[in-house]
C-alpha cells in the first residue's frame, strides 16, 4: 500500500509541476493576466493584450455578456483569474522568453516592431490590411535594392580585381 501511494503522490507532483510550467509560461500562447493595466484582476486587460486589442473593447465585451449571460461570465472571470498567471516583469519577461522559446510545442512568430521572436497568438488586430500591405511592399523594396546592389557588383571590374586577389 506504500509504494502505490508514493506513486500516486509522485504521479501527482509531475502532473502539478507541468501544470505550473505551462500557466507560468502563458500556456504556450504568450496569455497571461496583466494585473498593471487591470481595473480588479488584469484578466480583461490581459486578454486585451493578448489579442492586441484595447482594454476598454474587452472590458465592454465582458459586462455585456456579463448582463446577458449571468453568472456564468462571473464564473468565467474567476476561472480566468485563477487559471492565468501574472505577466512577468519585464527583467523576467526575457528569462520567460527564452523559456517559452525552449518548449517544442510552442510556435513562434518575428515580431517586427519589437525584433524579437515571441510565441505566436492566435488573433492579430494590431494594424490595418492597407498598413500590412505597405510595411510588405517596402521590404520587398529593400529586398529588391540589396538584389540589384549585388548584381552590379557583381558584373563590376572591382569583383574582378576583388576574385584576382583573393586567389593570391
Amino acid at each position: 500500500m506504500g509504494r502505490r501511494y508514493r506513486r500516486r503522490h509522485r504521479d501527482y507532483r509531475s502532473r502539478h509541476r507541468a501544470y505550473q510550467s505551462r500557466r507560468r509560461n502563458g500556456w504556450g500562447m504568450n496569455l497571461y493576466r496583466n494585473t498593471r493595466a487591470g481595473k480588479c484582476c488584469g484578466v480583461c486587460a490581459g486578454l486585451a493584450d493578448h489579442w492586441e486589442v484595447e482594454h476598454w473593447v474587452i472590458r465592454l465585451a465582458a459586462v455585456i455578456l456579463f448582463l446577458v449571460a449571468g453568472p456564468l461570465v462571473f464564473w468565467a472571470y474567476i476561472a480566468g483569474w485563477i487559471l492565468l498567471a501574472p505577466r512577468p516583469r519585464r527583467s523576467d519577461y526575457r528569462r520567460e522568453e527564452y523559456i517559452v522559446a525552449e518548449d517544442e510545442n510552442v510556435e513562434m512568430e518575428y515580431d517586427e516592431r519589437h525584433h524579437a521572436y515571441r510565441p505566436r497568438k492566435m488573433f492579430r488586430y494590431g494594424e490595418s490590411t492597407s498598413v500590412r500591405l505597405q510595411k510588405a511592399r517596402e521590404r520587398l523594396d529593400a529586398a529588391l535594392r540589396r538584389v540589384e546592389d549585388m548584381e552590379s557588383y557583381v558584373t563590376s571590374r572591382q569583383y574582378e580585381l576583388n576574385n584576382e586577389f583573393s586567389k593570391l
